[in-house]
């Protein structure tokens, strides 16, 4: 299987303003584009374009190409799923959405620590399980979104599950918060193949500063932004496919293109993303550097370097597209750590502070984009 997946997340709209409006004949174009030049893997889920996703995807592939033409992987919502008999139900209606009869790659979809609670208590790992003994699903696993310590947990209860759908991308790869680095390191210790998505970090790194695209443009003239990030995720040996959210045919044919006759990053290669990263780090809102060094002894244990990084994403990149994202990541802070919002102005954090940061007044930022009440 080539290593490049469609993702049907960011599919071309008809309206702008209705992410319900998928552009069918658009999409019809780019499916068989992908299909034409030897790709199968198609990726969806029961939450995208509000499902229209699933419906697309019968309307576009399976409708008019063979079954053993693509690979389809979907997921459980495990955010809607309230009771056993809810596994069921949802499953069922993907299915009949999707117009299939079974998956090839079936996930618990954005597994985090209250979410994987959930599917503990309701037997989520064991119903993907049947399903893949009765033969509706092929492949098992799970889509992840937290730190690699509730990853190792999960893995280690579960080895049965086969693939581990992660983010990752050479900007978050040692994040204190997204931990993408960590977490593929916990992944090849378990022997489970990766899964990559947002590789492009919601098409922000299809963007870059122009200093950072100054040094891409020199060594490579012909090669986008974007086909840096994704053969950055390709070139990690336990990666299996890296999913692309493709919305309009030019982004087809670049990634297509460049994946055609994939070649992994060279060390010359290498050397330019890690100075790409570090131009776009140098653009933080608040330049803090994560030693962490004001976080013990805060009386309301706030996890102030995680959150002054996905308030640094926000303002890096476009907010619109990251808000998701960086939501999530906000919120399984604030299950294990108090809230920005919970600063009692000690100060302790300010004394400790080797670069001398306004900690307090920056906190207030972060507070006011993430606790704000029409969020």
């Amino acid at each position: 299987m080539k290593k490049l997946g469609f993702g049907l997340m960011r599919l071309p709209l008809v309206d702008p303003d209705n992410v319900k409006s998928v552009d069918i004949e658009l999409i019809k174009k780019m499916a068989d584009r992908f299909l034409e030049q030897g790709y199968t893997y198609f990726d969806t889920a029961y939450p995208y374009h509000e499902g229209y996703s699933e419906t697309a995807f019968r309307e576009v592939v399976v409708k008019r190409h063979p079954r053993d033409r693509y690979t389809l992987t979907d997921k459980m919502p495990t955010r809607f799923v309230k009771t056993a008999e809810d596994f069921d139900t949802f499953f069922e209606m993907q299915l009949k959405r999707c117009g299939v009869d079974y998956f090839d790659y079936y996930l618990l979809h954005n597994l985090n620590r209250e979410r994987y609670k959930n599917m503990q208590r309701l037997g989520g790992f064991d119903y993907i399980a049947r399903k893949k003994a009765e033969g509706r699903v092929l492949h098992t696993g799970f889509s992840f979104h937290d730190d690699s310590a509730l990853l190792e947990q999960i893995l280690t209860d579960h080895p049965e599950v086969e693939y581990v759908q992660l983010q990752i991308n050479y900007i978050d790869w040692d994040s204190p918060t997204i931990e993408a680095g960590k977490c593929y390191d916990v992944c090849c210790r378990h022997g489970k193949p990766v899964i990559v998505m947002e590789p492009i970090k919601g098409g922000s790194l299809a963007q870059v500063p122009e200093e950072a695209l100054e040094l891409m443009k020199e060594y490579a003239p012909d090669a986008s932004p974007a086909s840096w990030a994704i053969r950055y995720a390709a070139s990690l040996d336990n990666v299996t496919v890296v999913l692309s959210g493709m919305s309009d045919l030019e982004q087809m044919e670049d990634n297509t293109a460049f994946m055609q006759d994939f070649k992994p990053l060279n060390p010359d290669e290498r050397k330019i993303l890690h100075q790409v990263r570090e131009i776009i780090n140098s653009t933080r809102a608040i330049p803090c550097t994560a030693c962490r060094y004001c976080s013990p002894g805060c009386p309301m244990n706030i996890a102030i370097p995680e959150y002054f990084r996905i308030y640094n994403t926000l303002q890096q990149f476009d907010p619109e597209r990251e808000w998701n994202n960086v939501e999530t990541y906000y919120n399984n802070l604030i299950h294990t750590h108090g809230k920005p919002s919970d600063c009692i102005e000690c100060g302790q954090c300010e004394a400790a502070c080797p670069q001398h940061l306004p900690i307090i007044e920056d906190l207030v930022k972060v507070s006011g984009i993430f606790e704000r009440s029409d969020r």
